[in-house]
């Protein structure tokens, strides 16, 4: 059997809005038209598609098989057409990537300049976003993928573990702290002055979020645009901070930071690399992932 795209269009719509007339002028077709498609349907399946009723129609079990596998079609049709698009701009192909700040501002500067120098027509576009939001993304087909941490609903998506993310508090040499291996995140709002990253970032927000819960709220001395001057500052001794304990550990070759384990267990997280689940990516896309875990075992065996 031979299926019409907008016959599918069609289904798929009325899926979306349980109403015939509605999903015909979304269609771009007459009432009696749209009417006439799916008896066609119907008789050629030998099978019920819809239920009629006074407020409107509903899809019948068969209908929604139907409409699962109408929905893959255009799915893969927009796959089609995002990789061809960029053949007429000389871009073979274009990324969109979603991560967290710890991930943008570490792991991923690594594999994004090698993964672009060696693949000079693809384009990558990156966006720092707090992983729930990340996951969101993802769910609703806005980015192809997305760098989370495992503490956040993972249903739908395909993931596969990365690398591991640990925040640590790094203070100057100096500081009444310089005697300790460990502290709770709680027993430092209260008492200390912080340096923050930009307040937009991801892991600022989530910083925030987690003193929020506390009940508490940072007293932030200054914020700047990279952890790089947030260790400058901390150097400098004007507070203390929060920061990716590899981005702590490069600062601090010296050393020149004290480092503090925090014992809140939120600290150590797994980081993932996702995926809508059952969704075909572009061949690029596929490269980049595995191209992301080739640069995350190279990191892990330094």
């Amino acid at each position: 059997m031979r299926y019409d795209l907008t016959d599918l269009k069609l289904f798929i719509n009325i899926g979306e809005v349980s109403n015939l007339t509605r999903a015909a002028e979304r269609t771009f077709l007459s009432l009696p038209a749209a009417s006439a498609r799916i008896k066609n349907l119907e008789d050629s399946l030998k099978v019920r598609l819809l239920i009629r009723q006074v407020t409107g129609v509903s899809v019948t079990p068969a209908g929604e098989v139907f409409l699962k596998y109408a929905k893959e079609v255009f799915a893969q049709l927009e796959c089609m057409h995002a990789e061809l698009q960029p053949f007429s701009t000389g871009i073979k192909g274009r990324l969109r990537i979603m991560a967290n700040t710890a991930a943008t501002h570490s792991f991923m500067s690594e594999a994004l300049s090698t993964f672009l120098a060696e693949n000079p027509d693809i384009d990558i576009e990156l966006e720092e976003k707090l992983s729930k939001d990340i996951v969101s993304a993802i769910r609703g087909g806005s980015v192809d993928i997305g760098i989370v941490s495992s503490n956040v609903n993972l249903d739908g998506l395909d993931a596969i573990p990365l690398f591991r993310d640990q925040l640590v508090a790094v203070t100057h040499l100096s500081h009444p702290l310089k005697d300790l291996n460990e502290i709770s995140f709680e027993n430092l709002i209260d008492r200390y002055q912080f340096i923050g990253i930009n307040p937009e970032s991801a892991i600022q927000a989530f910083l925030d979020d987690k003193a929020y819960k506390l009940g508490k709220r940072l007293h932030q001395r200054v914020h700047v645009g990279s952890f790089e001057a947030v260790c400058r500052m901390v150097d400098a001794g004007i507070g203390l901070a929060i920061v990716p304990i590899e981005c702590a550990r490069a600062y601090s070759r010296a050393p020149r930071l004290h480092i503090l384990k925090l014992t809140d267990e939120w600290a150590d997280r797994e980081r993932n690399v996702c995926r809508l689940a059952g969704r075909d990516l572009p061949a690029y896309a596929e490269k980049f992932i595995g191209h992301l875990l080739e640069v995350s075992q190279r990191m892990h065996e330094r």
